[in-house]
């Protein structure tokens, strides 16, 4: 017994020693694990960044038709939320990097036997050996830590991890993963590999491109599928088959997979609206509303209200119209010479020097440098930086008259040496036969024929706008953005001339006038105090016509009868009817004013033009349609009205969603339709009549500054409202007998001819309170029957206003506001003496 006693002593006191070291050895790890903790753990990064981290993103500015504008980004980045990336890629991605992803707490301590096992196995083989780190420890390293090897910064990963895993949500560990990653091929990130290896979104990705994409990680390099098609084969078919055995893809599916072939298609070109000062302007008022940093890295989605097609047909209408004013006022000579000083024969390095040369920015695409290698009487030859020839025949040589000062020309040009000389650089055009002449016509044209050609100096703009939304949908701020960004259409500040005169009818007509009131054509003379000479006011012609009808003195641009109504009415009035319409703030009080003297833009005026032919609402110019974050939420529309049963997820035969209409009424649907007829005149019989031509409902007003600064044409058809402004940067006249008729008018013709050409004709719409009356076109008096077909006009009249055929003309006169007139007005031509 006594043996049996003691060996039982001994175990039990081996027992309490054993459990004594384990306690120790306990406490040791735990003491141990604490201090690596502590030690490792100081001065770590804050994890709690990640919750709220966002990449900087691409911001994608796109037209009104989807197709891309311009992007903004510091890095080129496509974000997507991870609720929208396709399963297979995210399984594809778990089955390579991290299978138990879901499962672990942020180290993978199954994940590290396996890969130590692995590792002794191959030993001695060669194989590169095999990491244990998790998703969320890469994503530790990517955002938080430096890519050093050393034991450190592993440890540094672990605790890291650790940390992550009880801060953030699976969900969101593998969006900022997936998202961030570097892939090759300069793409971070799963969207732009897919781009730029396969050409495709991630939806489109199929099983084989999805593994490829998730064999890359490790080393890009070590599998680019162009110099190691193998080894990136190899390790795709491994992805594969990791997924199988995850059950994320069953045995056909795998082998289909594995049968695919590895090809990288290039990425397709990306096809770019151009609308270079359209997308600055977008820019600008993106920073103005976000800020720079939501700019270039929030990864917006801005859709704008571009239409492509109207704006290539605005920045070819003004290019064609700036070249068309600049020929017609001469040749400014050669861009330089290649000729040494003093010396009228050709350098033998004239090639080299040649090309050397840089050409002037902004230059049109077909347009080329050439230098001068020969002049003849009747041909110039031409040399270009490609050590191509060609000739510039004298009759594209004929229009470039020596230009003078004050924008007049020399004399006539008779010969090509009385333009050029042997060694001037010019800008040249090769010459295309007309598409529509005969074969034999175009045979008349050699090949490597080129006409002269040289850059306007003379800038201006063009903006197309929706009237019933004010969304912009076309806008050209100059001859070439490449040249200069100023946008003439929103930056510059100019004078209207007579543009701004149907602000000051309509308000004549919302004061009980009428299109046929009478107002007298005569001097007027106003003393402007001690020591300052008289205004002496003067129509373009320097003549007086006496008693006429407010439609004839809008529609020939009487600025004498303009002046006499302004004052009736008071400047005041005038001034807020210029306010209320957008078009100045601020309006000086003075006379001058009615004429067009107050500053403003071609934006600002056009929008004013707008709401005269939708009837008098009021609208806000927009560029942008709408703005959406990097997840898709909108942040920003332009059109706010509420429409609830827009909502519908599907269409079932519901009737369509009425949605209000919740513009202000600015003036009177009848007084804004009398100024859109009178409107309509200019272009029938005025100073707007070349437009004519069209055959189409359309009005506008020219509009000419003194001396010929600037020229405007502000017009509409009856669902496009279209301004154009020509001058030069640096006020100057630009030429006797130039006015907005010659210079901005062809501008808006020619963007009309074709902006239109399948739309259906529509006419002007009319109000239900509007009575159309035959009237003589003279005195505004109803027609007498017999009357001659060109003496008479279809008149619009409110109810009660129709003039009588008995009526003087004298009697009657305006009666006070016909917006809001509570009184009736007065029956006959009323007027102004």
């Amino acid at each position: 017994m006594a043996p049996q006693t003691e060996i039982e002593g001994m175990i039990a006191r081996l027992l309490l020693v054993l459990v004594l070291l384990l306690l120790l050895a306990g406490v040791g790890a735990a003491g141990g694990a604490l201090y690596v903790f502590y030690e490792f753990g100081r001065g770590l990064p804050d994890h709690q960044q990640l919750a709220d981290h966002e990449p900087p993103v691409t911001t994608r500015v796109h037209a009104g038709d989807g197709r891309l504008l311009t992007e903004y980004a510091i890095e080129k980045r496509v974000f997507v939320p991870i609720g929208a990336m396709p399963r297979r890629v995210v399984h594809a991605f778990l089955a390579a990097e991290d299978q138990n992803f879901y499962h672990h707490m942020g180290i993978d301590p199954q994940g590290i036997l396996r890969a130590a096992i692995t590792n002794l196995r191959n030993v001695g083989s060669g194989r590169r050996l095999q990491g244990a780190s998790t998703i969320t420890q890469q994503v530790a390293k990517n955002f938080l830590l430096t890519n050093e090897v050393s034991y450190r910064r592993k440890i540094q990963e672990a605790i890291l991890a650790l940390r992550i895993e009880r801060a953030l949500p699976k969900e969101r560990i593998l969006e900022l993963y997936l998202n961030e990653i570097y892939l090759g091929y300069g793409s971070y990130g799963v969207a732009a590999a897919a781009l730029n290896y396969f050409n495709k979104s991630l939806d489109e990705l199929t099983i084989a491109e999805a593994a490829f994409l998730a064999a890359l990680p490790k080393a890009p390099n070590n599998y680019d599928p162009r110099r190691r098609p193998e080894a990136a084969k190899t390790r795709r078919d491994w992805v594969i088959g990791r997924m199988a055995e995850e059950g994320w893809v069953d045995a056909a599916q795998a082998g289909r997979a594995r049968d695919e072939p590895l090809t990288v298609r290039t990425r397709a070109a990306t096809k770019f609206a151009n609308a270079d000062y359209f997308a600055e302007e977008v820019r600008r008022r993106i920073a103005g509303l976000y800020g720079e940093s939501a700019l270039y890295g929030g990864g917006l989605s801005v859709r704008t209200s571009l239409d492509p097609r109207l704006q290539d047909i605005a920045r070819r209408s003004l290019r064609e119209g700036l070249i068309a004013y600049d020929r017609r006022h001469g040749y400014r000579g050669p861009l330089g010479t290649l000729n040494d000083p003093d010396s009228a024969r050709l350098p033998p390095d004239a090639l080299d020097r040649l090309r050397a040369r840089t050409p002037p920015p902004g230059l049109p695409g077909p347009w080329r440098v050439a230098a001068v290698t020969k002049v003849t009487a009747r041909t110039a030859d031409l040399m270009f930086a490609d050590a191509t020839t060609g000739t510039l025949p004298y009759s594209d040589v004929r229009w470039a008259r020596a230009q003078l000062p004050e924008q007049k020309r020399g004399a006539d040009v008779r010969r090509v040496s009385d333009v050029l000389s042997t060694g001037d650089l010019i800008l040249v055009e090769r010459l295309a036969p007309d598409p529509e002449a005969t074969d034999a016509a175009r045979e008349t044209i050699p090949p490597d024929t080129y006409g002269l050609r040289q850059m306007p100096e003379i800038q201006g703009a063009i903006l197309a706008m929706d009237p019933h939304t004010g969304r912009v949908l076309a806008m050209q701020g100059g001859f070439s953005f490449a040249e200069s960004e100023f946008n003439r259409a929103t930056q510059a500040a100019r004078q209207p001339g007579s543009a701004f005169k149907p602000f000051v009818y309509l308000a004549a007509i919302d004061h009980g006038y009428t299109p046929a009131s009478i107002v007298l054509d005569a001097p007027f003379v106003i003393d402007q105090g001690p020591g300052l000479p008289k205004w002496r006011p003067s129509n373009y012609s320097r003549e007086f016509y006496g008693p006429s009808t407010l439609r004839l003195g809008l529609e020939k641009s009487r600025n004498l009868m303009t002046v006499r109504l302004a004052q009736s009415l008071g400047m005041e009035v005038v001034a807020g009817y210029a306010e209320r319409f957008g078009v100045v703030d601020g309006l000086p009080q003075t006379l001058a004013m009615s004429l067009g003297a107050a500053e403003t833009t071609l934006l600002r005026l056009t929008t004013g033009y707008a709401m005269l032919v939708n009837g008098g609402k009021k609208i806000s110019p927009s560029l942008i349609d709408r703005v959406q974050d990097r997840r898709g939420r909108t942040v920003f529309r332009h059109d706010t009205r509420p429409c609830v049963d827009c909502r519908a997820d599907a269409w079932t035969g519901q009737p369509v969603p009425k949605i209000p209409d919740t513009r202000p009424q600015l003036t009177a649907p009848a007084s804004a339709f009398q100024v859109v007829s009178m409107l309509e005149g200019v272009v029938l019989r005025g100073t707007g009549r070349r437009i004519a031509s069209l055959g189409r409902p359309l009005a506008g007003k020219t509009g000419t500054t003194n001396d010929s600064l600037d020229t405007w044409f502000i017009g509409f058809s009856p669902d496009l409202a279209v301004g154009v402004f020509m001058g030069f940067d640096e006020p100057r006249s630009l030429g006797a007998r130039e006015t907005g008729s010659s210079v901005a008018a062809p501008v808006f013709k020619a963007f009309m001819a074709e902006a239109l050409t399948d739309a259906p004709m529509i006419p002007f719409r009319i109000p239900d309170d509007i009575r159309l009356v035959q009237v003589d076109a003279r005195t505004g008096k109803p027609a007498a029957l017999g009357a001659a077909e060109g003496a008479v006009i279809l008149e619009a009249f409110k109810p009660g206003t129709v003039p009588s055929l008995d009526s003087d003309g004298g009697g009657g006169g305006p009666t006070g506001p016909g917006f809001g007139a509570t009184g009736s007005p007065a029956v006959g031509t009323g007027g102004l003496y």
